[in-house]
């Protein structure tokens, strides 16, 4: 029952550092000069529960900050997700729990 109430936070987490990675590896192939990330996996990402990492990298290393749409639409994935995933968590602890 324990290993089930793991997966949401789990999930939760690794789709937030890999939101993290890919806007940090994004900036960094910007500052290269190299083939970029497509704005489309970074918002694929972001929406898919890695909102709240993105919208972190996207800040501390100032990129795409510049984009209305970024600097909107990832803290709006954010909360969302966030969101999501409290209620989904708390919904499975209760029929487990039941």
């Amino acid at each position: 029952m324990l290993v089930k109430l793991l997966v949401i936070p789990v999930l939760f987490a690794v789709m937030n550092l890999i939101g993290f990675f890919l806007m940090r590896s994004d900036k960094r192939r910007a500052r290269r000069g190299t083939r970029r990330i497509p704005e489309a996996i970074l918002f694929a990402v972001a929406f898919f529960f890695g909102g709240a990492g993105s919208t972190i990298a996207m800040f501390r290393y100032r990129h795409k900050t510049r984009h209305w749409y970024f600097v909107v639409c990832f803290p709006l994935f954010a909360l969302l997700s966030t969101a999501v995933a409290v209620v989904a968590e708390i919904a499975l602890f209760r029929t487990l729990t039941a």
